[in-house]
């Protein structure tokens, strides 16, 4: 099989990559976007539907109030000018799974305009992906096609159900950003519970408008569109595939044949495939809305609204690193989930020992929400109980082995208890009292007098050895830094 020029890192190495993605955000609303019909993911096939939605003659819509505060929302905490007169539009094109076969959106006045989303480059450093608009829509139905079958079945249930699509500017340059700017918006989406950013079940969808050009130009070439990508990882590998196909054809000398069209990509072979050509706008024939009367947001709405804004992830993250003092993969991890993050917050209103507080939240409580498939609201112990086992830790009372392997689960069945009161019920607290650890310790080194001799000619590390079998002797109750001293003076004796 001869090469591909792509397959040559020299000649890929010319070339720039040149990506805008355009995000379709599935909001948490209870009815649909212009009707009362529920929005509930996972009922039965046309259940979800009326007359409005199938479009019936002499049907009208009604604007959910809940869907442009949701925009705003998105709108805010991407640093957006808010659009204060708002036009609806119809854009027309052939929906087969949109019964009135145009769709409610906006055109010339996108509630949100510019703004931008701030992502974490690979090496540690920040870059800055501008948007450049966010506007409200609903979405289409859903065609399935069975295999074997020539009709395709329709499921209107999503037909009307309100979007937001988040259009950024074409400022992504690799594969990495375009990763890291999906985990931004869902993010963001998540922590405004706007979205619950379920890439699988649809809530959230991404197209990529991709073209290359050689480093050092600035102009922008013909683009293409893949559409649908319904999973991160599918994204970036859509456009590692377009972005080598491109360059082929450039190099084979057939740069005319990237036409501004739009693709599909199979996930199975990791293959983009053409669709159709690219509309144009007037190819989508838009005008104002006739049944929608324009939507006003004036000062009071929009300060109720910024009111109602939670902490953002960008908000903690610095607060996580520039206060608390954490490293920047701790903070990450941190601010990965909303949730988690305000439990880490809370749990630092009661210490000061931020990083022991980070590792107990990233370690044993994100290991049991894991493990037992809980939302945080299930977990069982409360910050402040894990402050009170970080104490009795910090004080000597107990070792962290005995803390995190013993307390803890206790706790997860008994979080009336405290972690004091666990570890006198059982006989956990450390040993620290000097006569009877130097008791034990010489009964260890007088077992050894081979490792005594190994160490004392230099092999330091044996003390290990020793210490286990202190730990061993006192069921781990030794207290490690009493024991580890009294042991080094013992052997250096």
């Amino acid at each position: 099989m001869s090469k591909l020029p792509s397959d040559n890192p020299e000649i890929l190495n010319k070339y720039e990559i040149v990506v805008g993605l355009e995000v379709h955000a599935q909001l948490l609303t209870q009815s649909k976007a212009y009707s009362s019909d529920s929005t509930e993911y996972g009922n039965l096939p046309n259940t979800n539907i009326s007359v409005i939605t199938l479009a019936h003659p002499g049907t009208l819509p009604k604007v959910n109030k809940k869907v442009i505060e949701y925009a705003i929302k998105m709108g805010l905490a991407c640093g957006s000018e808010i659009t204060r007169h708002n036009i609806y539009a119809r854009k027309n094109y052939f929906y087969p799974d949109l019964p009135k076969g145009y769709q409610i959106t906006q055109d010339k006045t996108p509630i949100c305009v510019g703004g931008e989303v701030i992502i974490r480059q690979k090496e540690g450093g920040e870059k800055k992906i501008a948007i450049t608009r966010i506007h409200m829509e609903e979405d289409a139905g859903k065609s399935m096609h069975l295999a074997g079958e020539t009709d395709s079945l329709i499921d209107f249930n999503r037909a009307g159900v309100p979007l937001i699509e988040i259009v950024s500017q074409p400022d992504i340059r690799n594969i990495d950003e375009a990763y890291n700017y999906l985990t931004e918006i869902r993010k963001l989406v998540r922590y405004l519970d706007i979205c619950d950013g379920n890439m699988e079940e649809g809530s959230l969808r991404c197209d990529a408008n991709i073209s290359v050009r050689l480093k050092g130009e600035t102009k922008l070439n013909t683009r293409v569109e893949v559409k649908n990508m319904n999973s991160f990882r599918n994204v970036q590998r859509a456009i590692e595939y377009e972005v080598k196909r491109q360059i082929d054809l450039i190099e084979t000398g057939k740069q005319q044949e990237i036409i501004q069209e739009t693709r599909t990509f199979d996930a199975t072979v990791g293959k983009t495939y053409s669709m159709r050509t690219k509309e144009s706008l007037n190819d989508y024939r838009y005008f104002p809305e006739p049944d929608l009367t324009p939507v006003v947001i004036d000062e009071e709405w929009l300060q109720k609204v910024k009111s109602s804004m939670p902490a953002l992830p960008r908000e903690l993250f610095l607060l996580f690193t520039e206060k608390y003092g954490l490293s920047a993969y701790d903070a990450e991890v941190l601010t990965a989930s909303k949730e988690i993050a305000l439990y880490f917050q809370e749990l630092c209103k009661h210490t000061q020992n931020y990083k022991a507080a980070a590792n107990w939240v990233t370690g044993e409580v994100k290991a049991t929400l894991n493990k037992m498939t809980w939302h945080i609201n299930q977990f069982p112990i409360k910050p402040a109980t894990i402050v009170a086992l970080m104490q009795i830790v910090e004080s000597g009372k107990v070792s962290h082995s005995i803390a995190s392997q013993s307390i803890f689960p206790l706790l997860l069945e008994q979080p009336e208890k405290t972690p004091l009161q666990i570890a006198e019920e059982n006989n956990w607290l450390q040993e620290s009292d000097s006569n009877l650890l130097e008791q034990i310790i010489e009964e260890v080194i007088k077992a050894y007098p081979e490792k005594v001799a190994e160490y004392k000619a230099g092999k330091k590390g044996i003390i290990g050895m020793f210490m286990g079998e202190v730990m061993k002797k006192t069921k781990g109750k030794a207290d490690p830094k009493i024991s580890n001293q009294l042991l080094t003076q013992k052997l250096e004796a």
